[in-house]
């Protein structure tokens, strides 16, 4: 079966029999599971994006397992015409307030960590402002065309 997902989590953990297991998750909590490194590690590189995956499904005992057979960049086009490489303006503007840390905390290889509030509340009101930003831009281009 194949799907287009938001990408939210790739997780590892080491079985038992000492094995890789990647877990991916996808914006509906559907979970995706994988035991090979090269898919793994190539789902790791879709963490926040969308992705086109291909998976199948297989009932063991009590369990109903869904594997991960393979994952590529998303199709630009859905059905609305839309980009699928659109993402929430949420998203789209923590990834840019993270990129600009470095000039909002003044130094752009710190000496020490700096405390997760202090990150916070310097990353934040940029995030706001580059997510309204985003929201107004799309508005623009969805309305009348003033």
């Amino acid at each position: 079966m194949d799907a287009t997902v938001l990408v939210k989590e790739v997780e590892q953990a080491v079985t038992r029999s000492g094995h890789t297991r990647y877990v991916v998750r996808d914006e509906q909590g559907n979970e995706y599971t994988t035991f090979r490194p090269r898919i793994g590690d190539e789902a790791a590189k879709y963490e926040g994006r969308r992705a086109r995956i291909t998976y199948h499904e297989a009932d063991r005992g009590n369990f109903h397992n869904v594997y991960l057979d393979s994952i590529e960049p998303a199709p630009d086009d859905d059905e609305h015409g839309a980009s699928q490489s659109d993402t929430d303006p949420d998203e789209a503007a923590w990834r840019t307030a993270v990129d600009a840390a470095p000039w909002l905390l003044g130094e752009s290889e710190p000496q020490k960590a700096v405390p997760p509030k202090r990150f916070f509340e310097k990353l934040k009101p940029l995030k706001d402002l580059v997510a309204e930003d985003i929201r107004e831009s799309a508005e623009d281009e969805d309305g009348d065309g003033d």
